[in-house]
């Protein structure tokens, strides 16, 4: 297993980053033990959440995955020192999170204490905003004029931001968290957290986490230039594309217990007929390399210049295998030339 620094915390990931949605849902707490005790044994030592999960977010399901987490970190104490633990606090829109509140400090301190019972933790390594409390182009939102997320008025949005690093700090002078992230903004978005924390000496985005895969790569080169000059870890989410891009949904074909079975808060906004295209395009490139289609997708992501570490998701023990064997031999420049060919074809076909 490879490491890399996260942004300028100080600390060290593993290139693959085990993430948890699916335990609550798809995975109950025996599935999640193993995907750990494994994932650990191949040297991963970063493990994501949030209090949103399982997925697809339901009430019921509010706060399900960081309680899995936590019960197996009560029983395995003496290993908590050997994972940087990551977590999330949501944004607005869930009724039944804070009444669908933004985030604002107080409500950081709420979460963090929320998030530290069900973890069953003193500390959280990595804590991030989930999304932002201003309109976003995430989530299928990315097209020119798809909503109205520019010429927002900025004053009330840079003050919010000045509230939840101020909530940030206090968490972090009191030791419940070591150090801040974000997840799915923008360059605008870091830029002012940035300037925030150097003119009130609040603590500094170490990190963000936004979707990227070989179907959806709209953070490069703008978003993830900006990281490498400011030292900001990029962490890809669903560098698989919900699993798209291991083939198993070509053709309309729908694996029983797979994600795209369950139902979709944001719809199946990547089942697109150019999906499928250039699904089948990458499969064919694998095939010809005699590789997998997963091991293209992750290995493609890991080699792509300002990635810190790939967020990973698995519903069995056969994918989480696959999915870390991806990364351990990087993929040879033919391949990424054929790669290329294909992305400059289907550059964003959701």
């Amino acid at each position: 297993m490879k490491y890399s620094p996260l942004g300028d915390s100080g600390l060290s990931v593993s290139r693959v980053c085990l993430g948890s949605m699916t335990w609550g849902v798809q995975n109950n707490q025996a599935d999640a033990d193993a995907q750990i005790e494994y994932a650990l044994a191949r040297g991963v030592n970063f493990i994501d959440t949030a209090e949103m999960y399982a997925i697809p977010p339901r009430e019921e399901t509010y706060g399900k995955t960081e309680s899995i987490i936590g019960d197996w970190l009560s029983r395995h104490q003496n290993q908590r020192e050997d994972i940087v633990l990551a977590t999330k606090i949501a944004g607005p829109g869930f009724s039944y999170i804070r009444d669908g509140a933004p985030i604002t400090g107080d409500n950081v301190i709420k979460a963090v204490d929320s998030s530290l019972q069900r973890l069953q933790t003193d500390y959280i390594d990595l804590y991030q905003l989930h999304w932002p409390n201003r309109a976003i182009a995430h989530f299928g939102n990315q097209w020119p004029n798809g909503m109205p997320f520019l010429g927002q008025d900025s004053e009330p949005h840079i003050a919010q931001k000045l509230d939840i690093l101020e909530g940030l700090a206090k968490c972090v002078t009191s030791g419940k968290i070591r150090h801040c992230g974000l997840s799915d903004d923008s360059p605008w978005g870091i830029s002012q957290y940035l300037r925030l924390s150097e003119q009130h000496n609040l603590p500094k985005m170490v990190s963000i986490q936004n979707e990227f895969s070989l179907l959806h790569a709209k953070d490069w080169p703008y978003l993830i230039e900006q990281c490498v000059n400011e030292n900001i870890a990029y962490l890809p989410w669903s560098p698989l594309a919900t699993g798209a891009l291991s083939g198993k949904y070509l053709g309309g074909a729908r694996p029983e217990g797979s994600r795209w079975t369950l139902m979709q808060r944001n719809g199946l906004f990547r089942d697109t007929t150019n999906t499928d295209k250039a699904v089948a395009a990458y499969v064919d490139v694998a095939t010809s390399h005699e590789i997998s289609p997963v091991k293209l997708a992750l290995g493609w992501c890991d080699q792509v210049q300002g990635v810190t570490s790939s967020i990973i998701g698995a519903t069995t023990m056969e994918q989480l295998t696959q999915d870390i064997d991806a990364f351990s031999e990087p993929l040879s420049q033919a391949v990424l030339d054929d790669i290329h060919q294909v992305f400059k074809q289907y550059p964003s076909p959701f």
